[in-house]
């Protein structure tokens, strides 16, 4: 795992390389998926069944063949462990408990003329959920996916999940019933993101797309996007870590594998201006590495994408970890809440050492949908408002156009639009 220091020659020009770290080449891979789309829109489901014998390696007999049953649900929720159905419940409600306090609500506004403002706040009529299931299985993306959307207030929930050999993850499926799906699908990559968002004879067309995936499901979200909406572009996992000479190394360690872990092309990057603390963490972590049942894949991610880096001081390694804007910021310092203010991107924000990453993915309660690869600049995490649109709301009275409307229809005049100033001017007295 390369460590850069701050000071050296060539720094800069090394750090850039990192800030590239979420660039995924879509335009390789773009004539392979518009052909994908394509196929779907034309043919459907025969598309859509040749797609799975390609590349989930199973031949769906017929049509139904593509839904999985509600029973399957069920009877794998009611197979659960005691303790792991305790668990799922337990972040299922802290899940909602958080993404209800963050619904926005509709409003009206009176002012003295007697106009009402207001805005509207309607869920969309379905909502499409993509869960990847190629390198492992997340039922916590379900989880994630589907209760913002459920508190959101969305009328019909479609998931789509690939089933490599026909088969599907019994975690998985036990969450989909906890969260009462009704239509879920053994589809995965572009196809399942084709669809949904155009639908076919068996899946129907949703109005909002959301959820991670690899290359080829974020090239096909961009694609589609417009047709239908989608929450955002994600990449590779990321974490980031500032931390100072207080944090204890076995910790860090541990939460940088817990990224590289998840994917060859995850990026894991400490940041500290304690070069002690820098080689404890560095020897730590290949201790760590050897007792990871995901050692390779954590071991090439640690080592073509990580890095730790020493700065001078605290300040700038804030303002190196604001130019990363990683996806999982994690704040290990004697005083991490007085370094909140200066931090301005990051999807998500764990401050203290009692607050590692895998808490936010599975049980705190936040969204564990982040952006990723810097785009935490302008991009939030998912949440109900992906789930919802708003409308405008308008009602001038008599009093209130009259007071408005001379200047209304002189900017509508400005512009040429002499219908537009007519329109106004017609109802003044």
């Amino acid at each position: 795992m390369v460590v850069l220091e701050s000071c050296e020659s060539g720094f800069e020009q090394k750090f850039e390389e990192l800030l590239g770290r979420g660039a995924m080449d879509m335009e390789h891979v773009s004539s392979i998926v518009g052909g994908i789309i394509k196929a779907i829109r034309t043919e459907g489901n025969v598309a859509l069944k040749r797609d799975i014998s390609r590349f989930d390696g199973w031949e769906p007999a017929s049509d139904s063949d593509l839904q999985v049953d509600i029973e399957e649900m069920e009877a794998a929720y009611k197979a659960l462990d005691k303790d792991l159905k305790e668990a799922l419940h337990l972040a299922y409600d802290r899940i909602k408990s958080y993404h209800e306090k963050q619904m926005p609500k509709s409003w009206i506004d009176f002012d003295d003329a007697g106009n009402i403002l207001g805005q509207k706040v309607v869920p969309v009529d379905r909502a499409g959920l993509y869960i990847p299931g190629g390198k492992a299985a997340y039922p916590s993306s379900l989880l994630m996916n589907a209760v913002p959307a459920i508190v959101a207030g969305v009328e019909e929930i479609v998931v789509a999940s690939p089933a490599p050999e026909n088969q599907m993850n019994h975690l998985l499926l036990a969450a989909a019933h906890l969260c009462g799906i009704k239509k879920m699908f053994k589809v995965g990559g572009a196809s399942a993101i084709a669809a949904m968002a155009y639908g076919t004879q068996t899946i129907p067309k949703v109005d909002v797309i959301t959820g991670p995936g690899n290359i080829f499901v974020a090239t096909a979200k961009k694609m589609v996007y417009g047709d239908v909406n989608i929450d955002m572009i994600a990449g590779p996992s990321e974490i980031g870590i500032l931390a100072d000479e207080t944090a204890i190394p076995e910790y860090l360690a541990i939460d940088l594998l817990s990224q590289a872990e998840h994917d060859e092309m995850a990026s894991s990057i400490l940041i500290t201006p304690s070069p002690k603390l820098a080689e404890a963490v560095r020897e730590t972590l290949y201790i760590e590495l050897g007792k990871l049942d995901r050692e390779i894949i954590a071991r090439k991610s640690i080592e073509e994408r990580g890095a730790i880096i020493v700065t001078e001081d605290m300040e700038e390694a804030v303002g190196l970890m604001n130019r990363i804007a990683p996806e999982h910021l994690e704040v290990v310092t004697a005083n991490p809440f007085e370094l909140l203010p200066k931090i301005k991107h990051a999807g998500a924000i764990f401050l203290g050492p009692f607050t590692p990453e895998p808490i936010g993915d599975y049980m705190a309660g936040p969204n564990h949908t982040l952006p990723t690869g810097g785009t935490a600049r302008f991009y939030s995490p998912l949440s109900t408002e992906n789930f919802i649109k708003k409308s405008s709301i308008i009602a001038m009275s008599e009093e209130g156009i009259n007071a408005i409307g001379e200047a209304c229809a002189l900017l509508a005049k400005t512009e040429g639009l002499t219908a537009h100033e007519k329109s106004v001017k017609v109802r003044l007295k």
